[in-house]
């Protein structure tokens, strides 16, 4: 397995290192292997995050992620460490200095990022399982991308220490798997217990306001499958998460719009207290598009923020009532993947499709759930798409638990 992995077909592993840990000998995850996302902290290796002068002006790591030793106890092998797009802040998965991880449905197009590798290396049956980061959406878009399970847990419900921060009110861990099983197995191994206060979950709730970001194939796609899984739900209802009519939700009018330009506005702040100061003391050599965004990201974090809206509050408050007793269904992205060398315009308008979907859990902090059901046309082909189970924060157990029963029933 050792020349096969560091062969990398897949293009989905670190060049720089050649990682490989034994779990224990027992645990609910042993015999599994996994791989990493070279942001998360291993013992004696350093990090590459993405970028060549990132990995030359850092240190070896001190200790390993706890949350990977988690993994290891559990009886999980670590085989890897895993290709990210630059300090984690793209979409695309298209990494400017070692290439695009392979997308392990169609070679042709993006996998997704920024956790590209990951993705791909699950997608490629390289490793059982890998885990990622999910800012804004970064697990999510790339396991529908791939045609492979994915999660963004709940914010804050796994710890982040001795991992890489983007913008750490967003930033989660999150991980992918080809089964919904094994997605749970690590949920069951690296979440804490539900809420005590949480009621069950018999409402499906159908956000007909996210379902317009999404191409016809797409939504219609969805719409299939949300009919294969209505028996598991005892009401069902379509609701708009954002109306434009609601100021408190929309203050401009423009619906789950908004919501993205908040994050727009919020998210880059965060990113640029979180590196600007290595970057100007370094000056690395970013792609072009997230050397446009980190230098947006500048420009943000000097305009003082004077009048806060309050709008995250009251989109979380929102989402809590809403999702008493229910779940929320909507496209996990807008449409498949792009291919690899489409135009510049088609991926500015996909990264904006893409957060106006994403940012309803980054915004209110919810656990989110990407299943794969099946393939979807475009003018390429067909790719895969797949739809998305947002539930209450600190639902995420009973999430997965609920996943694994739609994923029956879609594959059915």
């Amino acid at each position: 397995m050792q020349s096969d992995l560091f062969a990398d077909h897949l293009n989905a592993f670190c060049r720089h290192s050649r990682i490989l840990i034994d779990g224990a000998a027992t645990g609910p995850l042993k015999g599994l292997s996994f791989a990493a996302k070279d942001i998360f902290d291993i013992a004696g290796e350093t990090c590459c995050c993405g970028n060549p002068d990132w990995l030359a002006s850092h240190d070896p790591a001190k200790k390993t992620a706890p949350m990977i030793d988690d993994l290891l106890r559990a009886g999980a092998n670590l085989r890897g460490k895993t290709l990210t797009e630059e300090i984690a802040f793209s979409l695309n998965g298209q990494n400017f200095h070692y290439g695009t991880p392979r997308n392990g449905a169609d070679p042709d197009r993006i996998p997704g990022g920024s956790s590209s590798g990951s993705a791909a290396a699950v997608a490629g049956k390289a490793v059982d399982f890998a885990i990622g980061s999910d800012t804004g959406g970064s697990v999510r878009i790339p396991a529908a991308f791939n045609g492979i399970f994915g999660i963004r847990p709940s914010h804050g419900a796994v710890s982040l220490e001795g991992v890489m921060p983007l913008a750490p009110s967003f930033d989660t861990v999150g991980w992918f798997a080809r089964s919904a099983d094994i997605l749970k197995r690590i949920g069951d191994v690296l979440l804490p217990p539900d809420r005590h206060d949480l009621a069950p979950m018999p409402k499906l709730l159908i956000a007909e306001d996210a379902f317009t970001f999404a191409t016809d194939a797409v939504a219609a796609k969805v719409r299939q499958a949300v009919g294969r899984i209505a028996g598991l739900f005892a009401q069902q209802e379509s609701v708009m998460l954002a109306p434009e009519d609601n100021a408190d939700l929309s203050p401009t009018g423009q619906g789950l719009k908004d919501w993205i330009q908040w994050f727009l506005g919020h998210q880059p702040r965060e990113v640029w207290a979180c590196h600007g100061a290595w970057i100007d003391r370094v000056s690395p050599r970013f792609a072009p598009d997230i050397d446009a965004r980190l230098k947006r990201a500048k420009q943000l974090a000097g305009i003082p923020v004077t009048d806060e809206d309050g709008l995250r509050d009251r989109v979380t408050a929102a989402m809590d009532h809403l999702l008493d007793g229910a779940v929320v269904v909507v496209p996990t992205a807008p449409c498949p993947a792009p291919l690899k060398d489409a135009p510049a315009e088609v991926f500015a308008d996909l990264h904006d499709r893409i957060l106006s979907l994403t940012s309803i859990s980054g915004l209110a902090r919810l656990p989110q759930v990407q299943i794969p059901i099946g393939l979807a046309a475009d003018d390429h082909g067909k790719a895969p798409v797949g739809l998305s189970l947002i539930g209450r924060r600190g639902s995420d157990r009973a999430l997965l638990a609920l996943a694994e029963q739609v994923a029956a029933r879609v594959a059915a």
